[in-house]
């Protein structure tokens, strides 16, 4: 199980980073792919009450590689973090399989919850460098989170988010059209002109009514 998770991870930097030249480069030279080596190590360790263990290798993965995993994270298959300085995934944030992360992500808390703090990650993420997200919520299969955005919310599936707070701009690669400010219709205006047509149909069936006497 382990050598299949070296291989896979191996192999998905070679089939996302045109620079990868061979698997002895990624093996050792790759600080993305030593973090998961460590994480997996540290992970098991936490996940038989040895925490301080757990804590003690996944900081020097931080040391090593810049990059800081804290050992109850649940991270799936085939995840590739792209050079990778400045990670930052916390303790219950949960990644699903063929994610890609940039440097510079946080997948943080917001410092107000208790339990469940962390994002959770779903299948075929690209999250780019800079962006924060923060908080228990999901961001969905296939999500595009921008450069630099800042994201406290749920994402939907296939979504596009750019942005401080992060707003979507584009689902499933259909453009979203961003709310007029200027045009939207005034409610005062569409209650009277509802009203002026109530009026109408009442004075018709009033004359129908007299022409029926």
């Amino acid at each position: 199980m382990l050598f299949e998770r070296i291989r896979e991870d191996i192999q998905a930097v070679k089939d996302r980073d045109p620079a990868a030249r061979n698997s002895l480069e990624i093996f050792f030279l790759y600080p993305g792919v030593k973090a998961l080596r460590m994480y997996r190590r540290a992970h098991k360790h936490y996940l038989k009450g040895r925490f301080f263990l757990a804590r003690l290798i996944s900081q020097k993965a931080a040391r090593k590689t810049g990059i800081e995993i804290h050992p109850g994270a649940k991270i799936g298959r085939r995840l590739v973090i792209d050079h990778g300085t400045g990670v930052v995934i916390g303790e219950t944030a949960e990644i699903g399989d063929d994610v890609l992360i940039y440097q510079g992500v946080t997948l943080g808390g917001t410092g107000k919850e208790v339990g469940k703090r962390h994002p959770t990650i779903g299948n075929g993420v690209m999250i780019s460098s800079g962006a924060k997200v923060l908080g228990p919520f999901k961001v969905g299969d296939n999500a595009r989170i921008a450069s630099g955005a800042v994201v406290l919310e749920e994402v939907p599936e296939g979504a596009t988010v750019v942005g401080v707070p992060a707003r979507v701009v584009r689902l499933n690669g259909e453009k979203v059209t961003p709310l007029d400010q200027v045009h939207i219709p005034d409610p005062v205006m569409q209650e009277i002109t509802r009203l002026e047509t109530e009026i109408t149909k009442l004075n018709e069936r009033i004359d129908e009514l007299e022409k029926g006497k």
